[in-house]
């Protein structure tokens, strides 16, 4: 009985061991909830957009998609956070130009690599700009503004929600395409800056659609371009830049949706087919154009990072000529 006993002990360990290596078969990605972390304060635009993209992405992927707001430090601190969290697709991040391309380019010291430690899947929303002016300067249209200011240069100031912001960013581009010489006066906030704009301490100001809309539409500014590639359904009779006299120019700001650099390209696929099912939804598009924002058509993984490395490019070329830094 002993070798007997002896006998099935040792065959029983070998059908452990057989057993053990076998590879586990994995559970269907997703199988519990997925955590969407947006850097921003509820309520604004881009929460807004989170919490509509939460609701039919939990739909889609049949598990909760909760989200977990943690504003600060110009996103970095919701972003050190996901670029930390364990790379398994549980955890996705509401990007935006601010975190993925600006905050490296104008922070020295910052908690982590945009380019190392994410995969930016899905560029969701834009959210369009507009060139509004004063409405006591001369101009109805951009090239006018543009005659107007090289007439006066140096004379003529321009509004930004302060220095670094894309808005101001995106001014400086704009005065390097159409070489104005135009002085800088930063604000502490949208409310500011429009009200220096309609008292015409300032003449110009590039701002977001939504903000600026109301007061173009009570005539108490103008505007005089979008900086989009293409006119907006909201301001219809409005040119773009491009169309305006200046080919090529184009500047948005944009939200998206990221992960973790080492998220399993499977899992990251199946968020990315996800995000792309939610952005085809009509009413998914119509839902965001009253706040300013232009739901984008869904683009593959090759086309998103061209995307965004073309931004980073752009973006990188004017913070290096305005040698703007914010540390």
């Amino acid at each position: 009985m002993s070798q007997m006993n002896r006998w099935f002990g040792r065959a029983l360990a070998a059908m452990l061991v057989c057993a053990a290596s076998v590879p586990q078969a994995r559970a269907a990605f997703p199988d519990r909830p997925v955590k969407l972390v947006v850097p921003y304060t509820p309520g604004g635009a881009a929460d807004q957009l989170s919490r509509v993209l939460a609701e039919r992405l939990s739909r889609e992927l049949s598990q909760p998609v909760v989200v977990e707001n943690k504003p600060g430090a110009n996103t970095m601190i919701a972003a050190t956070q996901v670029a930390r969290a364990q790379p398994d697709g549980y955890t996705i991040f509401l990007a935006s130009n601010a975190s993925m391309v600006l905050n490296p380019l104008l922070y020295r010291k910052i908690s982590y690599d945009a380019a190392r430690d994410f995969r930016v899947l899905s560029v969701v929303a834009e959210l369009p700009l507009v060139v509004v002016a004063n409405n006591e300067v001369p101009a109805t249209t951009l090239a006018q503004f543009v005659s107007y200011a090289k007439a006066h240069p140096g004379k003529l100031n321009y509004a930004s929600v302060g220095i670094g912001n894309p808005l101001q960013l995106a001014t400086e581009l704009l005065k390097s395409r159409t070489g104005v010489d135009i002085a800088h006066i930063p604000y502490n906030g949208s409310a500011p800056a429009l009200s220096s704009l309609m008292a015409n301490d300032t003449q110009l100001m590039v701002d977001v659609i939504s903000t600026s809309l109301p007061l173009v539409k009570e005539n108490k500014i103008k505007a005089l371009a979008v900086t989009t590639a293409e006119r907006l359904p909201v301001l219809p009779d409005v040119p773009t830049v491009a169309e305006s006299g200046f080919p090529g120019f184009r500047a948005a700001t944009w939200f998206g949706v990221a992960v973790p650099l080492a998220t399993p390209a499977a899992d990251a696929r199946v968020l990315q087919d996800a995000v792309a099912r939610v952005m085809r939804q009509p009413d998914f598009r119509e839902r965001f154009q009253t706040l300013g924002l232009a739901i984008q058509a869904p683009r593959d993984q090759a086309e998103v990072d061209r995307y965004v490395s073309e931004d980073r490019e752009r973006w990188g070329a004017v913070i290096r000529a305005n040698r703007i830094t914010l540390d």
